[in-house]
């Protein structure tokens, strides 16, 4: 949008006028035009791309609802969904599991699973405007030492890969807010061994 203003502006000021007019107005508009263009640069460096094998994702709640009701548990892909905050579950675990409604059907939800080590982040209410990107698991029953979801299926590795090489990073937009792209807390811990 900035840069459709910045572009009409630039036009508009193309008009006839005398010599020296014309180059006042040729300052100004290559001065408007130029903090223009440094405001729109911030403004995209906040967004994010969501990543699937190196590929850029767009959102994809229609493909995540349909995997969620025609999947076996624990089929894997990319999600990158949009939606609105249903409510916190109880966090565990160092990691907060939301529910998000992506769809029209009250059915249709996901549990969005953010790992605190990659950056914390604050109390939210229901309502929140929820982007996340990051793997996609049908969970519809337990696998492994990990109950199904309350929703049937979640989103996690949503944050900052450790290993971009091996693995697509993920990220969690809430309210605008960009969060999981802090990475120097994540990582295998040293066990912890008291002191004699």
């Amino acid at each position: 949008m900035i840069l459709r203003f910045s572009y009409a502006i630039y036009h508009l000021s193309k008009g006839n006028f005398n010599q020296q007019g014309s180059l006042k107005m040729r300052h100004s508009r290559n001065l408007l035009c130029v903090i223009l263009f440094f405001l729109s640069a911030g403004a995209y460096a906040q967004q994010m791309e969501c990543l699937a094998g190196g590929q850029g994702l767009g959102i994809n709640n229609a493909a995540v609802l349909q995997w969620k009701v025609s999947t076996n548990n624990q089929y894997r892909n990319r999600g990158h969904v949009l939606g609105n905050l249903i409510k916190a579950y109880p966090d565990h675990s160092g990691h907060h599991h939301f529910e998000v409604q992506i769809g029209s059907k009250s059915s249709d939800t996901i549990e969005v699973i953010y790992n605190e080590e990659f950056g914390a982040v604050p109390p939210v209410q229901p309502g929140a405007k929820v982007e996340a990107c990051g793997d996609y698991i049908t969970s519809n029953a337990q696998a492994g030492g990990y109950p199904a979801s309350p929703d049937g299926a979640i989103i996690h590795w949503v944050h900052q890969s450790p290993d971009p090489a091996r693995h697509d990073s993920g990220f969690l937009e809430i309210d605008g807010q960009l969060y999981g792209q802090n990475a120097s807390g994540a990582g295998p811990k040293s066990p912890y061994r008291p002191r004699h």
